[in-house]
């Protein structure tokens, strides 16, 4: 039971860590650029039509596509997560790791977010880029910037997602060695 109440805390937290992160991430890359909110995920994601202004502030907008973009992530990362986790052997603290796990998911998603960023600053902003850009752009340069830290921003998540299982699977080797030392340890004494 008390596996399954852990699998079940994991799937449901998971999407929303991960719907805070990007309501952060948006607020951030929306001071970078927000033609790229205004011009392009508004629309994207049907908070306004094409020319007409958003009935609600810019900055609520962007909280709201940074959660309609993100949450649906922490789905697959928790089931994951909670599905490696049932594996471990019953103990209080597989919530620690669990957050330890999840926190080293968002640096390195992060992490790709800094790596999108730098790869506009040394390489894209030179280049010609061929993805949609919206008509009547004032800044360019900043939408390109914030396409290439969202992109690089989901790679980083794939990838935090596979080093946190490979954290995960070492964690669970760790605790079997543990319990094997301890029995051979218990059995010299004895």
């Amino acid at each position: 039971m008390q596996k399954l109440r852990l699998f079940i805390f994991v799937i449901i937290l998971t999407p929303l860590i991960a719907g805070v992160f990007g309501m952060i991430h948006d607020q951030i890359t929306y001071t970078i650029s927000h033609e790229y909110y205004t011009k392009f995920k508004f629309i994207q994601f049907g908070l306004s039509q094409k020319g007409m202004p958003l009935q609600m502030p810019n900055r609520i907008g962007a909280l709201i596509i940074g959660l309609k973009a993100t949450w649906w992530t922490g789905i697959p990362i928790g089931l994951i997560y909670g599905s490696i986790l049932v594996f471990f052997k019953n103990n209080l603290l597989l919530y620690r790791v669990y957050f330890k796990t999840i926190a080293l998911t968002f640096v390195i998603t992060l992490l790709g977010s800094i790596v999108g960023y730098l790869y506009w600053k040394f390489y894209l902003q030179y280049t010609e880029v061929n993805w949609y850009l919206p008509d009547n752009l004032i800044d360019k340069n900043s939408f390109i910037c914030v396409g290439s830290i969202h992109n690089f921003s989901y790679l980083g998540g794939v990838f935090g997602l596979m080093v946190g299982s490979l954290y995960l699977i070492l964690q669970k080797e760790k605790q079997k060695e543990n319990k094997r030392d301890f029995k051979t340890k218990k059995n010299y004494k004895d």
